[in-house]
């Protein structure tokens, strides 16, 4: 990413353009669905105001080459995890509870336990859907390297905002249609604006699985979570898939569904409930197709043990689960740490007497990892550890993690943004870490974001001066989806678009929902 333009971005506004762009930009960002329901302890079963979601005024610079770099590399991350699913024995060494995480951490136990039933009472499994994100920073370590494309995580349980995504990019568009963004950059040019259509390829994915479900008068279940904000985000899939394939949606909570699901001991047939009088046929149920979970993914959304009992049903059912509680798990911080150990990939993308001939080149492998930091579990012994950096009876894992707590971040096993330590917190949070919940982390080595680059943010209740000037590292995140298991193991799977988060330099978190971060949209560049 070419210095001198980071240097010089955002450009130049007078105050009176800056107004005038951030109002047409607020002003979009309500007329076309780029919003988000007001904070609210509880929110109201009907909504009656909206706001808009935190934006960012102009598009950011990102060379095109690492943009094209993680569009190639999704076919391949998509194949990868869909195979990391279906492979019991590694989920269970990894993930599990007798072998791995799941025995020290709770949460992925749990979801463990209600995987390990169903196997144990031989349900069958039908196909599994993903819809995915793998997110990226760009790399700029300095000493003379190039920029490059490091992944940050790779996500396989409710994959947000793709529909408020595309509404951004479409909102950079119009403010430069509008306004040419007033001539202050060579930069901003029509063709240097991807597109994006990530809602259609978010419904694309979800109507393949209803298509193999082979119901067409079944519909999808969205499971989401309580005094949800980012409705709208979701709401657009559900217009798309009614609108471009005909196929409806029912919407509801772990704790609805507590009431109002039923699986057929027989046929395994899964029906909702739905209150007297909403069906048009006068029938008081509806089977599912697909299950789409949009809640599910953290410890929050199972205050009690009969909310794991409801997932546990839902999956023992005929119905294709997006995603199962394997795939989650294969989503797991774990899983992606394990990934980079030597022989791993090679088991999943290049091994023809497991997958035949649909197996990755070396050349391709290597591409992969090249979007890899160098990270390892806390509980494991690795090379190169300062003896010195802690206590004599640490595993080297720790000892390495105090001595390079400075340039690392540690994760869970958990999604949603917030449950993160980073740099200076690292010595003291070992400190007060169990021994036993070493397993459930891994540190991570931070990827070094390019300096200088601005924009400005914007947030709801700033009116017209409500723009914020900023230092800012911007996160790509690129969608796919995929469609797998069956008898022939055989994944079907596709890239399907891209978003873009910015967030102050400041900020170690990367959450939108979680008010780090703003959309944004891609500006190609050539660095």
């Amino acid at each position: 990413m070419a210095v001198s333009l980071l240097e010089q971005w955002p450009p130049v506004l007078s105050k009176v353009q800056l107004e005038s762009l951030t109002l047409q930009a607020t002003t979009y960002a309500l007329s076309h669905g780029l919003v988000y329901l007001p904070v609210a302890t509880v929110q109201p079963p009907a909504p009656t105001s909206t706001i808009h979601a935190p934006l960012a005024l102009f598009p950011s610079p990102f060379p095109r080459r690492l943009f094209q770099h993680a569009q190639r590399l999704q076919r391949i991350y998509n194949v990868l995890y869909a195979r990391v699913a279906m492979d019991e024995e590694f989920l269970d060494r990894v993930m599990g509870e007798v072998e791995g995480v799941g025995k020290v951490d709770e949460f992925t136990g749990q979801l463990w336990r209600r995987w390990r039933k169903l196997r144990d009472e031989n349900v069958p499994r039908p196909l599994q859907l993903g819809l995915f994100r793998s997110d990226y920073l760009a790399h700029a370590p300095g000493n003379g390297e190039p920029t490059s494309l490091k992944q940050v995580e790779f996500n396989t349980i409710s994959s947000s905002f793709g529909a408020l995504s595309e509404r951004s990019a479409n909102l950079h568009r119009y403010l430069f249609k509008s306004t040419q963004y007033y001539e202050v950059s060579s930069h901003l040019r029509e063709e240097n604006f991807p597109s994006n259509n990530t809602v259609a390829g978010l419904a694309e994915g979800l109507a393949e699985a209803h298509k193999a479900y082979g119901v067409p008068n079944a519909r999808i279940l969205f499971v989401v979570q309580e005094n949800e904000r980012n409705v709208f985000d979701q709401r657009w899939i559900e217009y798309e898939l009614l609108e471009k394939h005909g196929i409806h949606v029912v919407r509801q909570t772990f704790r609805q569904l507590g009431q109002s699901v039923t699986v057929d001991s027989a046929t395994r047939v899964l029906r909702i409930t739905t209150p007297s009088g909403l069906l048009s046929d006068g029938s008081k149920s509806v089977e599912i197709s697909t299950v789409y979970f949009r809640a599910g993914y953290t410890p929050t959304d199972y205050p009690t043990p009969e909310f794991y009992d409801t997932r546990y049903l839902l999956e023992s059912s005929r119905a294709i689960q997006c995603p199962s509680i394997q795939l989650q798990l294969a989503g797991g911080k774990k899983v992606q740490q394990v990934l980079t150990n030597p022989g791993v990939l090679e088991r999943f993308l290049g091994d023809s007497s497991r997958w035949g001939t649909e197996v990755f080149t070396p050349a391709e492998l290597d591409e992969l990892r090249s979007s890899w930091m160098d990270m390892w579990g806390l509980d494991e012994d690795v090379p190169n550890a300062n003896p010195t950096s802690g206590p004599a009876n640490e595993c080297s894992g720790v000892r390495r993690a105090r001595e390079l707590s400075a340039k690392l971040v540690l994760k869970p096993q958990r999604e949603g943004g917030g449950n993160n330590v980073y740099k200076e917190a690292i010595p003291a949070f070992l400190d007060s870490l169990p021994v036993q919940e070493r397993e459930a982390w891994i540190a991570m080595e931070l990827i070094a974001a390019p300096e200088g680059l601005g924009n400005y943010l914007v947030r709801a209740g700033g009116g017209t001066e409500g723009a914020v000037k900023a230092e800012v590292i911007s996160e790509l995140g690129i969608f796919g989806w995929a469609l797998f298991g069956g008898a022939d193991g055989r994944v079907k799977e596709k890239e399907i678009g891209w978003l873009l988060r910015t967030k102050g330099k400041d900020s170690n978190e990367g959450g939108v929902a979680a008010g780090f971060s703003v959309l944004d949209s891609v500006l190609l560049i050539d660095d």
